[in-house]
C-alpha cells in the first residue's frame, strides 16, 4: 500500500483525518457531482453508486491530474429510518429529523469506490452500522440545533462531535458513522 499514489475524492475533515491517522498522506481532490438518488433507492445500493459516481468523477480529470495507477478513494454515507436521510437544509429540517430518530434506533451506511486509476480495477461495497439514540428532550435538541456541527451531516449528527451524549449503543463500525469505515477499506486496498 506505501507505494501507491492516493487520491481522496473528497474534502471532509473527518475522512481526511481518518486516512492519515493510518498513514496514507492523499492528494485531496473533492469530487463535484450532483449527489442525486440513484431509482433504486436501497440504502447499500445508493450509497456504493454515489460512492463510485464520485470516484469515476475524479478519474475523469484525466491523467494530467490523475497519474496513472492511482488509487481513487471515494465515500458516500447515509442515515437510513424508514427512508434515506440526507442533510438538514435548515434548523426545522434538523428538528424533524433528529425527532424521528429520538429514542429508536437507525442505520448508517456508507459506500466506498477504491478505483485504479485507467487501470479498470475497482472494488466498490459498502458497510452498515445500527446507531441507538437515547431519548432527548425537545429543549436539548434544539440546543444542539443552534450549533453548526448538524447541518453538513447525514441525519444532522455527528457520532464523534457533541451528538455523542445522545447515543446509546452502536452495533458495527464507529468509524463508518464517522463516514469512513478505515478496517475494511484497508482490507478491500490489499484485494485490490
Amino acid at each position: 500500500m506505501e507505494n501507491k499514489n492516493y487520491i481522496l475524492a473528497s474534502g471532509s475533515p473527518r475522512r481526511i483525518d481518518i486516512i492519515k491517522k493510518h498513514g496514507i498522506n492523499p492528494t485531496i481532490i473533492p469530487a463535484q457531482i450532483e449527489e442525486n438518488i440513484p431509482p433504486i433507492k436501497g440504502m447499500k445500493e445508493t450509497v456504493m453508486f454515489l460512492a463510485l459516481k464520485k470516484a469515476k468523477s475524479v478519474e475523469a480529470l484525466g491523467s494530467n491530474k490523475i497519474p496513472k495507477g492511482s488509487i481513487i478513494i471515494a465515500a458516500d454515507t447515509i442515515v437510513y429510518k424508514d427512508k434515506i436521510m440526507g442533510k438538514p437544509s435548515d434548523k426545522n429540517d434538523g428538528f424533524r429529523m433528529l425527532s424521528e430518530l429520538r429514542n429508536t434506533h437507525h442505520y448508517v451506511a456508507t459506500g466506498v469506490a477504491l478505483v485504479e486509476s485507467e487501470n479498470q480495477n475497482a472494488r466498490v461495497f459498502a458497510d452498515i452500522t445500527k446507531v441507538y439514540f437515547k431519548d432527548y428532550t425537545d429543549e436539548e435538541l434544539l440546543e444542539y440545533l443552534d450549533s453548526d456541527e448538524a447541518y453538513d451531516k447525514a441525519g444532522g449528527y455527528a457520532i464523534q462531535g457533541h451528538f455523542a451524549k445522545f447515543i446509546d449503543k452502536i452495533e458495527g463500525d464507529y468509524d463508518n458513522v464517522v463516514g469512513f469505515p478505515w478496517n475494511r477499506i484497508e482490507n478491500e486496498l490489499k484485494l485490490l
